[in-house]
């Protein structure tokens, strides 16, 4: 069995204790012992990884993933990309985030049927290297509403970004649809949407068509996710049971009641870089400062930073990430979310961190196994050069995430550089080639 040794690093367990300099020994996929300094692992027959002091910590969690967003302005251009090419961009992001130090993810929705339960599949059977994934289905969503692309003249299913269903039964069917292709949970759009042209704090469905959604869910097994902007539509998600909720700007003291009540079945992944981006950051593609004001996310801005603000005093699980993949929040940038977190939502770095590894394992329902640097856990670890505690930053520098580890496999290695050429010959080895390296020798080819 393969054993693996970290030695004198700085660690970060996620369980919520200070960090401590000591050592991690990993055989197979999982960690068989931490020990505090002075105490140290055995390394017989292992390979040892001198962390020279460097930072390492659990893998993290993206708790609110679209892979299939293409780094596009609009959701026109993502949908309307084909789905060959598309398939091979959700290849290719899947390794983005993995070597940025995102070793899970919770599909958030798919901008294809198919597209989040493939790429879970593929990764899943060795395919190809990406986070372990939990496949969502395409945005179910109601006429006139985010996700419903289709023009007056041109009524074609393939024009939108969802699955448009208007009453319970055609709910029902667009969920077991799904089921049927083999998602992990079913995701609705259950409030509006600035950019789509729906106001953020609408409610479109009926609380029949929640219902029905929730019950086929349930016969099935299936977990479910909503866009919930609106108070009623998080009201909603509590009242039907929908665990993963997705933005709750605009809770109102009921709907954190509510939240707060049954916070050991809610998770709360309000993608708030979505609203600073937005407002901020892509005056390039014609959203000015000016323009998000007019359109209304400099306001839901303030009013989400509220409300968050009162969920994490109230103890609800926050988790980092959402609707990265857009031009002004391109994917591998997720990281920026953790001082966001700080910086708008009250939490301190520590929290914020835990938040991405602690709670990442509660929500890809693994908490005894993920999120932790402990025996017995799965050995899905990150080596950081430098102190994000001190500088949450780190975590968006692709060359200060020294190495990633998923299940005991070392998917990136920058603490021990091998050169390109000799990369090339690796055959069995436990980490695939740089895409750089590839990409190198690919050039002198030609």
């Amino acid at each position: 069995m393969n054993r693996i040794a970290f030695t004198n690093v700085r660690i970060f367990d996620g369980t919520g204790d200070d960090t401590y300099t000591g050592d991690v020994l990993v055989e197979g996929k999982r960690i068989v012992e931490v020990a505090r300094a002075p105490n140290r692992v055995s390394t017989d027959d292992a390979r040892v990884i001198d962390g020279k002091g460097r930072f390492l910590m659990p893998g993290m969690t993206e708790a609110h993933t679209h892979f299939s967003w293409n780094d596009q302005p609009s959701l026109a251009a993502i949908q309307f990309m084909p789905p060959e090419e598309h398939t091979l961009w959700c290849v290719r992001v899947a390794k983005r985030y993995l070597d940025m130090g995102w070793t899970s993810a919770i599909g958030a929705a798919a901008a294809k049927p198919r597209l989040d339960v493939v790429l879970r599949n593929a990764i899943e059977a060795g395919e190809f290297p990406g986070p372990r994934y939990l496949a969502g289905s395409q945005e179910i969503t109601t006429i006139g509403a985010l996700g419903d692309n289709t023009l007056p003249h041109m009524k074609f299913e393939e024009l939108s970004f969802g699955s448009v269903c208007s009453g319970p039964e055609e709910i029902r069917r667009s969920a077991r649809t799904f089921i049927k292709y083999g998602v992990d949970h079913l995701k609705i759009n259950l409030s509006g949407e600035y950019i789509a042209g729906l106001p953020a704090e609408m409610s479109p469905f009926s609380e029949e068509e929640v219902a029905m959604l929730s019950q086929e869910a349930k016969r099935y097994g299936k977990r479910m996710a909503a866009h919930a902007r609106s108070s009623e539509s998080v009201k909603q998600c509590v009242r039907h049971g929908i665990e993963m909720v997705y933005h709750a700007s605009f809770a109102d003291e009921e709907a954190l009641d509510m939240l707060e009540a049954a916070k050991d079945k809610h998770f709360v992944a309000p993608g708030i870089g979505w609203l600073i981006r937005t407002t901020f950051n892509a005056a390039e593609y014609g959203i000015t400062e000016a323009v998000a004001t007019q359109m209304g996310y400099k306001r839901e801005l303030e009013i989400a930073s509220a409300s968050l603000r009162k969920m994490h005093q109230r103890g609800i699980r926050i988790l980092p990430g959402g609707d990265y993949g857009f031009a002004w929040m391109p994917h591998g940038t997720n990281a920026n979310d953790l001082q966001y977190f700080v910086d708008y939502i009250g939490m301190t770095p520590k929290e914020a961190l835990l938040a991405a590894t602690k709670l990442g394992g509660q929500i890809m329902l693994r908490p005894d196994e993920l999120g932790q640097l402990k025996a017995g856990y799965l050995a899905d670890i990150v080596l950081v050069d430098g102190d994000p505690l001190e500088d949450l930053s780190l975590l968006t520098d692709p060359a200060k995430i020294q190495l990633v580890m998923k299940d005991g496999v070392i998917y990136k290695d920058c603490a021990t550089p091998v050169p390109a050429e000799a990369a090339l010959h690796l055959e069995g080895a436990d980490f695939p080639l740089r895409e750089e390296g590839v990409k190198e020798a690919l050039a002198e080819m030609h």
